[in-house]
């Protein structure tokens, strides 16, 4: 049980973060929080683990993470404050890949210990960053279309732009996901694990996704409080 815990922990204080700097930070927390999401994922998704009965990636939640960070910038800051989320994240992600493949090509002093281990976790790295590069710039650039497409529907159809806030947020997150999970497993990992291993991948990250998103709905609603309460009390609808 101790991968399941750490993961329900890890679940809880990622999310629960999101809340902290948005509430400490406003959207200028989101996008800090856009910038390590991109980099920590990237490494983590590295490790293979097994939990709750299945074979799946790390990442998966820092990867969620960034999905809630669009979808509370969208509800609360409009369409161009979760975009340049996007933005950010891709420039993190080529920053990240071309500094960490510079370490790579220095020459160790004779007491280094470090050069090796490094070695080893990011000579894999460009595949998984340059993967999850374009598949983040795809899906996420897709996931603020999506939303916003739900809250034009849902408001012509109720008449209120606060209404079925669950419905945007799991409406497009789960779409977002799915399209995730199948680009990125694929385009990272042919090749390295057999069609079985990739199978049981995309089935184990997607369920986590499906949780994941169910569990940040009442995070985006409480995000929404914090910006009415706390930040200016007003409730924004630009950009929608």
């Amino acid at each position: 049980m101790r991968n399941e815990v750490l993961l329900l922990i890890s679940l809880v204080v990622l999310f629960g973060s999101v809340l902290v700097m948005y509430r400490l930070f406003g959207k200028t927390g989101m996008y800090c929080l856009t910038v390590f999401a991109t980099i920590a994922a990237n490494i983590e998704v590295l490790l293979l683990v097994e939990a709750f009965g299945m074979e799946m990636t790390l990442g998966n939640i820092l990867f969620a993470m960034t999905f809630l960070i669009t979808d509370v910038l969208s509800e609360n800051e409009g369409k161009r404050a979760a975009n340049l989320a996007v933005v950010l994240g891709i420039v993190t992600s080529i920053l990240f890949i071309l500094v960490s493949q510079s370490w790579l090509l220095y020459l160790p002093s004779g007491n280094d210990w470090a050069q090796p281990a490094f070695r080893e976790i990011f000579s894999n790295t460009p595949r998984m960053m340059l993967a999850s590069l374009v598949v983040y710039a795809l899906t996420q650039a897709f996931d603020v279309w999506l939303y916003h497409a739900w809250w034009r529907l849902s408001t012509r159809r109720s008449g209120s732009s606060r209404r079925f806030l669950w419905l945007r947020n799991n409406g497009s997150t789960l779409v977002s996901q799915l399209l995730n999970t199948l680009l990125f497993t694929f385009f990272a990992f042919w090749g390295v694990y057999d069609l079985q291993t990739l199978g049981s991948i995309v089935i184990s990250s997607y369920v986590i996704f499906i949780v994941t998103s169910l569990a940040d709905t009442p995070v985006v609603y409480l995000a929404r409080r914090i910006k009415e309460k706390h930040l200016d009390g007003v409730y924004w609808t630009q950009a929608k």
